[in-house]
């Protein structure tokens, strides 16, 4: 049994939601054939929703509630052309769009009132987006005679109540997906839900957080037991650089999941940094695949093949990072100084993205600033601070390359006119990172590009 995960540029109209229709066609025919069970398939909201509900919410606790049912109906609007255009008989799609359009303006005229824009709150706009997009795909995949129950994620997926960075209750969840959806999987029909979403056990709407489509995936994969994960999006395959940076980058037939976790976390757009985990743990292999071309063979996550250790998979990258420098005597000769800064990121939930430390400094790098006044403000009773904005971090990625010498030498070798604010290496076995200018990371990523890629030929790894 497959889970299928199709991204936003996945379902982002009419066009791409046929698409979508067109491959779980093909894959439920092959399981049919070979006895299978039908695949499981979640979606994403189409591309830009997402970004637009959580601008609606900041409108709607900005008193411009003009503005934000203004912007409604762009959102309802998109939904009824998609419906239109995909649908010969598209009413009960509809009357679902205004549905979840009227509680929409619902929450509008609370969060006018009331004013708060908590994570509660985001996330009870946010999810409307794979409600929407996953109910028109179900409709369409039934009149297309592709048999298909559309499941509300709310129903499946029980989480904490940690709005906007929920984690699943496994337990639980697992015996509702057991109990609700494998039984239609082996009857050859279609489940159909949302990822990113879940709900409290009190029925409260949560989310995984930003792209959290591909955990729901891997979560679901996971708990059902499944013989691979598909992730469908809009490239080919896990690509050696970013294609709009390196636009000769080149494919990754395979990888680790250590890699691809580390990657992801890196600032890798295909997978979700979460997404790996549920796999790893079940060892199911996972499919980086291109909705736009299915027949292309895309990237293999698995621990079941050669890690070819020592060789450079990949380059990430992190825009909108800010460092943050800490010096003080009190770390020389002492105990307890990383404890106390590592207290005050803990206080105001800040991940600590890559760190370098030395007797009496260290430098980190956070991607979230939502609280940086407050950080600072408390790091400057224990030390000097110092802040840098507009920076980028650079990874470069594979197994084992700490232990394979040369490789340091030749990454900043490449870059050796470009200033390096800062270096985090020995941390991670597959992992080389550092901090730059932002306007020096493109550059920067095109020249360790080059440095070792452009001479790399296809083969078992690179296509």
């Amino acid at each position: 049994m497959l889970v299928m995960k199709f991204g936003g540029t996945s379902v982002e109209d009419a066009t791409a939601m046929q698409n979508v229709i067109d491959i779980v066609r093909i894959q439920l025919e092959r399981a049919r054939h070979n006895a299978s069970p039908a695949p499981m398939v979640i979606v994403s909201a189409c591309a830009g929703i997402t970004n637009k509900l959580i601008k609606l919410a900041e409108l709607a606790v900005s008193n411009q509630r003009d503005e934000a049912l203004g912007l409604l109906d762009e959102i309802n609007a998109h939904h009824v052309k998609v419906a239109e255009a995909l649908l010969k008989n598209g009413e009960k799609a509809k009357h679902f769009i205004e549905k979840l359009t009227h509680n929409l303006a619902t929450l509008i005229n609370a969060a006018d009132i009331f004013g708060d824009v908590s994570p509660r709150v985001i996330d009870a706009f946010a999810a409307h987006g794979e409600l929407f997009s996953s109910f028109i795909l179900a409709e369409a995949m039934n009149e297309q005679g592709v048999k298909t129950e559309w499941k509300d994620a709310r129903t499946l997926l029980i989480t904490d109540d940690h709005f906007g960075k929920a984690q699943p209750l496994w337990e639980m969840s697992e015996a509702k997906l057991k109990a609700e959806v494998l039984p239609l999987l082996n009857q050859g029909i279609v489940v159909l839900s949302q990822g990113y979403i879940g709900a409290t056990v009190s029925g409260k709407t949560t989310t995984l957080g930003r792209g959290g489509s591909d955990y729901s995936a891997a979560i679901f994969g996971a708990m059902l037991s499944a013989e691979a994960i598909q992730i469908w999006t809009d490239v080919d395959g896990v690509l050696t650089a970013d294609p709009r940076l390196v636009p000769d980058a080149r494919r990754l037939k395979v990888m680790t999941f250590n890699e691809a976790a580390e990657l992801a976390y890196s600032g890798a757009k295909v997978l979700h940094p979460s997404t790996i985990r549920p796999a790893v743990m079940k060892n199911i292999p996972v499919y980086v695949l291109n909705s736009k071309r299915p027949d292309g063979e895309g990237t293999l996550i698995t621990n079941a093949v050669d890690s070819f250790e020592g060789m450079v998979k990949s380059i990430a990258h992190k825009k909108g990072q800010t460092i943050i420098n800490l010096t003080t005597t009190q770390m020389l000769g002492t105990y307890g100084f990383l404890r106390q800064v590592a207290q005050v990121f803990e206080k105001y939930e800040t991940a600590i993205d890559m760190i370098s430390t030395s007797e009496v400094s260290i430098s980190l790098t956070i991607g979230d600033k939502t609280n940086l006044n407050k950080i600072v403000e408390e790091l400057k009773l224990i030390a000097e601070v110092e802040i840098e904005k507009d920076i980028a971090t650079i990874s470069v990625v594979g197994d084992s390359i700490r232990r394979s010498p040369g490789i340091a030498a030749r990454v900043f070798q490449a870059i050796s006119d470009i200033n390096v604010k800062m270096i985090s290496q020995g941390a991670s076995e597959i992992n080389i990172g550092f901090a730059v200018d932002e306007s020096d990371m493109e550059r920067a990523v095109r020249l360790l590009h080059e440095a070792f890629f452009a001479e790399v030929k296809e083969g078992a790894i690179f296509a």
